[in-house]
């Protein structure tokens, strides 16, 4: 009986042609990640990006014809990684364990991919020119839902009462300090997040502050 090879050699070339495509345009993703969090829009070059991603420029331009529109592309797979744990929080979950784990996704992202939260962090101190957008819209749309869960918990006396709003940006700016500062943190602790102790220590210090300004344990 003749062999049936299901490897990537014997798939259609369509559909191989178009897996190449994907697999080009997450490296250059991933090289424009590392060159513009490091360099800024205004620093990076497109050379530079395509250089890293192993393709030529032309190659790169085939799939974003500009430097802007790979920029804001970076930018909007940054903000879908960086969101998706918000998602988890919903009207069902139990208040605490829902907070626990979406502090401890939070700190996780900061550990495996600074780069996103750097990149992110810089074009919002630059007043988010090219980003905007995306943050009032999508952005802004998931804030809104998921505030209103946690009135829905306060409202029903399953945590204490506290602006929404102000309780999600302090958990951003607690959990996303350890990659924006990764650099102090490591100055004055003497480690950072790589260190599994020590990220286990954040997680708990971080999760006990928060649930305890909630009233819960």
């Amino acid at each position: 009986m003749r062999e049936i090879r299901t490897d990537a050699a014997d798939a259609p070339p369509a559909r191989r042609r178009r897996k190449d495509g994907e697999a080009r345009r997450e490296a250059i993703l991933d090289a424009g990640l590392a060159v513009f969090s490091s360099l800024g829009l205004h620093g990076a070059s497109v050379e530079g990006i395509a250089e890293r991603a192993g393709l030529s420029k032309t190659n790169l331009l085939y799939y974003f014809p500009s430097k802007e529109e790979l920029y804001v592309a970076v930018l909007r797979r940054v903000l879908a990684v960086w969101l998706d744990p918000l998602q988890s929080l919903d009207a069902d979950s139990e208040p605490a364990e829902a907070f626990r784990g979406y502090i401890r996704a939070k700190l996780t992202l900061s550990r495996d991919a600074p780069q996103a939260s750097r990149l992110f962090c810089l074009e919002i101190v630059q007043g988010a020119p090219l980003l905007r957008p995306e943050l009032e819209g999508p952005l802004r749309a998931l804030v809104e839902a998921k505030a209103a869960i946690i009135r829905g918990w306060s409202a029903e006396g399953r945590i204490g009462p506290h602006d929404p709003h102000h309780l999600i940006f302090s958990i951003w700016a607690i959990t996303q300090h350890y990659a924006d500062f990764a650099v102090q943190v490591d100055a004055v602790s003497g480690c950072g997040l790589d260190d599994p102790d020590f990220f286990e220590r954040t997680v708990a210090s971080t999760q006990g502050l928060i649930l305890a300004g909630l009233g819960l344990r």
